[in-house]
């Protein structure tokens, strides 16, 4: 299969993934006129990033549609890049940290001299945002001197709003740019970083200056609602996080001798990788055959290292690091099912994955995940943290008959094809574009 990067349109499987839209450019784009097309860029705090290709799709999907998107991002990437999709894309991505700090420091000294008014408009926010966090002075002056220089480079080339990914760093930097540049901004939030500390973050006067707010799920728009002021509530809607087409194949039926049990993410404490190792074992334990993948790296690797050797099981359980989309897929292609126990979330994409595949998932009653995954119809739900509930679900996994493990999974297929496909979000963030930016 050929990976697809923004403007690099294959047609090895056009054939398959014409009824989705996403694989050709769209026809109407070339005839739309100059005036039509957006002109964006989207900024986040680490770009690319293996767990974050949801961003790469909503971008490759506007530049399908004929618009230009800038890609910004205030650091490189910390870890290495497995796709080549991500590493075309951090080849086209400008990256804040990368220049001088002398050169941040010219950029600013520039608005304080040209721009007075705003600078001093800016500098009361940088220290707004100081008041309420925990990150210290230091880290909110090099906010300013982002922005400054981020201002600067979309005025020269002609670009007037910015999208933002997430509510942290990168959505100070856009905050600021506005207070400098008249630069408007627009968010995505996804969850749970930005609910676990939302008045340090300032989240409440982050969506505030928004020309529109996304939430990924209900839950999150439920969880903005809390802290936002209800006159700004009209601008936050739901646009979903999508999957790549190429998951969307036509699945396999979940193989009759199929006894992997495979779980994809970053290894930390909060995607639940301890609780499952620590069920598998008693799976394990009691007789059952089968094997536990676990696709992704991160901090959590030396402790689930040690875990696994504690119960003797290491050669049932497999710590993959980091995979490419093509080998998320052979992994779930193999599998019996996924399993994500997490205990703090957005709404995985994985799992979007998992089920596109025609596999059954096995996760938590946890912020959006309800919202995709419904126990007995695609999958098992579980409490976050309930051991024992997830040591029964497993057990459940591996005594249903395959046959019905594959009903599962195309229940929750149909789901995914309805509420996460890139041409149908694509319409929705399009709009909202539309509807929010004048300029």
């Amino acid at each position: 299969m050929t990976t697809t990067t923004a403007g690099n349109w294959q047609d090895d499987t056009a054939e398959i993934y014409r009824p989705f839209g996403y694989r050709t450019p769209d026809p109407a784009a070339a005839a739309r006129p100059a005036s039509t097309k957006l002109r964006l860029a989207y900024l986040t705090t680490e770009y690319p990033k293996v767990s974050h290709t949801f961003v790469r799709r909503e971008i490759a999907e506007l530049e399908r549609r004929g618009h230009e998107v800038v890609r910004l991002s205030v650091r490189p990437p910390g870890g290495p890049l497995v796709d080549p999709a991500d590493r075309a894309e951090a080849e086209r991505t400008l990256f804040c940290l990368d220049r001088p700090k002398l050169t941040l420091l010219a950029h600013s000294a520039k608005w304080a001299a040209t721009r007075p008014g705003r600078w001093a408009s800016a500098v009361r926010a940088t220290l707004r945002l100081h008041a309420k966090s925990d990150r210290g002075l230091v880290r909110h002056a090099a906010y300013l001197a982002e922005a400054a220089f981020l201002a600067n480079r979309l005025k020269a080339q002609g670009i007037g709003h910015v999208h933002c990914h997430f509510g942290t760093n990168a959505a100070a930097v856009a905050l600021l740019m506005n207070k400098l540049s008249g630069v408007t901004y627009s968010l995505t939030i996804h969850g749970p970083g930005e609910f676990d500390a939302p008045v340090g973050l300032s989240l409440a006067e982050k969506v505030a200056g928004a020309a529109f707010t996304a939430a990924i799920s209900h839950f999150g728009t439920a969880q903005l609602l809390r802290w936002v002021d209800p006159q700004h509530w009209d601008r936050i809607h739901v646009v979903r996080c999508t999957i790549n087409p190429d998951f969307l194949a036509p699945p396999e039926p979940v193989a009759a001798d199929a006894d992997r049990l495979v779980c994809v993410g970053r290894l930390t404490p909060q995607k639940g990788q301890l609780h499952l190792v620590d069920a598998f074992a008693g799976l394990v334990k009691a007789g059952y055959p089968g094997r536990l993948v676990l696709a992704g790296d991160g901090e959590l690797r030396p402790a689930l290292e040690a875990s696994i050797r504690g119960h003797c099981i290491g050669d049932r359980v497999e710590i993959t690091g980091w995979l490419s989309e093509a080998g998320v897929r052979r992994e779930i292609g193999r599998s019996r099912a996924m399993v994500l126990p997490s205990s703090a979330e957005g709404l995985p994409v994985v799992l979007m994955e998992a089920l596109a595949m025609g596999r059954p998932c096995v996760s938590t009653f946890t912020a959006g995940i309800p919202e995709l995954i419904r126990p007995g119809e695609s999958g098992w739900l579980v409490s976050a943290g309930d051991a024992a509930a997830l040591s029964d679900a497993l057990r459940e996994v591996m005594s249903t008959p395959p046959a019905r493990l594959t009903q599962m999974g195309l229940a929750g297929r149909a789901r995914v094809e309805l509420r996460h496909h890139p041409v149908t979000e694509g319409d929705t963030l399009e709009a909202l574009f539309r509807r929010y930016v004048t300029a």
